[in-house]
This record gives C-alpha cells, sequence and structure tokens, in this order.
C-alpha cells in the first residue's frame, strides 16, 4: 500500500529540517499534528525512519535512503502543481527565499508592498542569513546574493543595482582624533567593527586604482547589525565601514560625513539565483519581473 502523499511530504520536510517545530512553520501546521503523521508513516512501512531525541531529530539508516529517492519525485510532483498555475485567473502560491539582511533592508523592503498589493494570493517567507546556505536543503526557492558569491551551478538573475560601502565618522570625532588620508591610517583611529552571526569578525576591504586592501581594524566597539554602527559612528564613538544605503539618513542630516570615498568603489549588484533545473514557479517568475522592473524605474531616474 502506498502511503499518502501527504506524509510523504511530512516526513521529507522534517528530515530535511531536522526539527518538528521548523518543519511545522514551514508546512502550516501544528509540530504534534507533524509528529502524529510521521508515527502513520513509520507504522505503515513498518521502519523506524526518524531518531526522536528531546534536542535533535535525525533520519534513521532507512530514513536516509527513503529521503534520497523522494527528494528528487516530491520536486517532480511540486514542480507539476506549480505548472497549473499558470491557468489560475489569480496568481498563487508561496515563495521562500534566502537573502542578506542587506538586501532585505535595503532592496526588498520598500519594493514588498507593491508586489503583495498586486499578487494578494502569493506569500513570501524571507529568511534573512549573511552566509551562505544550501538553498535546496534548506527549502528554500530561492536565494538572493550579491554577485561575487554566487554558486556555479545556478541560474543568476541581477536583480539590483550595484552597491558601495561608505566609510563613515562624526564631524566631532574627526575634529578631535584627524581625518585618515589612507586606509593604514585606520590603524590609528578607534573603529566600530562588525562581528557576523558565525562569530567572524569583517575585514574591511578597500580599493583603489588596482590596489586592494583588506584591514582588521582595531576599536572599542563591537557591533552586529550595521544600522547600530552608522548610530555609533554618529554619537563620536568612532569610524564605522557600512553600506552607504544605512548611512544615507545620517549623511543627510549632517550627522556623520564620508571620508576615503575614493577606496570605496562599486560592488556586484544582488542577484536571485536557483537550481538550474527546477521548474521556475509563476510566483518566482512574477517575483523576478517585479523586481527587473523596479531596478530599471531606478536605473532611469
Amino acid at each position: 500500500m502506498i502511503p499518502p502523499l501527504a506524509e510523504l511530504f511530512a516526513f521529507a520536510c522534517v528530515a530535511r529540517h531536522r526539527s518538528f517545530r521548523a518543519a511545522a512553520l514551514e508546512l502550516g501546521v501544528t509540530p504534534s499534528a507533524l509528529s502524529h503523521s510521521l508515527r502513520q508513516l513509520e507504522a505503515r512501512l513498518q521502519l523506524r525512519l526518524l531518531h526522536r531525541t528531546t534536542r535533535s531529530v535525525t533520519a534513521t539508516e532507512a530514513g536516509e535512503a527513503l529521503l534520497a529517492q523522494l527528494t528528487p519525485a516530491l520536486s517532480q510532483i511540486d514542480g507539476a502543481l506549480e505548472s497549473v498555475n499558470d491557468y489560475r485567473a489569480q496568481p498563487q502560491g508561496q515563495l521562500r527565499l534566502n537573502v542578506p539582511r542587506t538586501a532585505a533592508y535595503l532592496l526588498l523592503m520598500p519594493l514588498l508592498p507593491a508586489f503583495l498589493q498586486r499578487y494578494p494570493h502569493i506569500s513570501l517567507d524571507l529568511v534573512c542569513d549573511d552566509k551562505l546556505v544550501d538553498i535546496v536543503g534548506g527549502g528554500f526557492d530561492a536565494g538572493m546574493r550579491f554577485g561575487e558569491t554566487l554558486a556555479a551551478d545556478m541560474v543568476a538573475v541581477r536583480v539590483g543595482p550595484p552597491m558601495r560601502f561608505a566609510v563613515i565618522a562624526n564631524p566631532g570625532y574627526l575634529a578631535q582624533h584627524g581625518t585618515p588620508q589612507h586606509p593604514a591610517e585606520l590603524a590609528q583611529h578607534n573603529c566600530i567593527r562588525q562581528r557576523f552571526g558565525n562569530g567572524a569578525l569583517y575585514a574591511w576591504e578597500l580599493a583603489k586604482d588596482g590596489e586592494a586592501l583588506q584591514i582588521q581594524p582595531d576599536g572599542q566597539l563591537i557591533l552586529g547589525e550595521q544600522p547600530l554602527m552608522v548610530e555609533a559612528a554618529a554619537a563620536g564613538l568612532g569610524i564605522a565601514l557600512v553600506f552607504e544605503g544605512y548611512a544615507a539618513k545620517a549623511l543627510a542630516e549632517g550627522r556623520v560625513i564620508r571620508l576615503l570615498d575614493d577606496w570605496c568603489p562599486p560592488m556586484p549588484g544582488l542577484h536571485l539565483y536557483y537550481p538550474s533545473g527546477r521548474h521556475l514557479p509563476l510566483a518566482m517568475r512574477l517575483w523576478i519581473d517585479h523586481l527587473r522592473a523596479a531596478l530599471a524605474a531606478r536605473d532611469d531616474a
């Protein structure tokens, strides 16, 4: 007897996430309902598919074998069901996107209202993550990253303009401590540093006339979010390196000024990427068109 498809989808989702709670969030059910579905599947197959403890969920050897066979089959079923979406009067579905925080704050959030109002039956699940992830293994439809960090086996679509960093400081700080004219002089200053979610400290990357520098500055303050770094710089706590979009308001208000501007060249814009062999859902095509239209309007402005 072939188990119900819903039970197979449930198993694949739990095995992929290694978490009933995370899988339940993706599927829109309760963890208890998901656990019941998995128990039913194991009873039908007369096999234990998952090792469950209070802290973790992992697939058994039989579960791993089943998951390996199910993943491409379930992907094909998803694609087949999605293909009929084009025939609906109202496009619908959910898109799960993995995006860096900078992209979410500076590019995507201003564009979301128009898209969601135009397509009320499409939902977006944006997961902000600054490290590269396996979007297929993580259950994402697509990822967004800056051009230089794209995976080679993915289809990439440019959906964002080139971006720049800005080295900023409060005028009062510079009046007291001096204004560096070369990145090497940053060693004499109190720099506001950024720590990523994985614990690594960001090394400042600056370039001019073919000379590229990577600097680990020193300073009293380490923060994890660039908007906080802007406020710290505006408060005179030191020099910060942030995406210029975060600093735009403080620059316009004169709370900070730019320095070493010629050492901050444009970097590749944001790209959306997805597996080359996967059917492109209608909701994804509409999302890409929306981003491209917004980019074209910005370029023409």
